[in-house]
């Protein structure tokens, strides 16, 4: 391969890479990429909705979950006292 072979290949090359970052940055990857580097990477008015109430009824299931705790340390309680009735009972 000589020196004048060598010119047109790069230049094919360089010309096929440029038409096919074009393409790639212009799609959906680019304008990620483009809200990545604005700093609002996909912080769209519906998406911080669903993440409101999503973060809502997390809270609403915590306060839930709260509450059987407590139901079933009461629960628990009162079948240790009724187990050691008939022994206070007996005495």
């Amino acid at each position: 391969m000589n020196g004048s072979d060598l010119a047109p290949m790069l230049l094919g090359m360089t010309l096929f890479l440029s038409a096919a970052a074009v393409l790639i940055l212009r799609g959906p990857v680019g304008k990620a990429l483009a809200r990545r580097l604005e700093g609002n990477a996909g912080a769209t008015p519906e998406l911080e909705a669903r993440v409101h109430d999503l973060e809502q009824r997390l809270a609403g299931l915590e306060q839930e979950r709260t509450e059987l705790l407590e139901r079933v340390d009461f629960a628990e309680r009162l079948l240790l006292e009724i187990k050691e009735a008939p022994r206070e009972l007996g005495r």
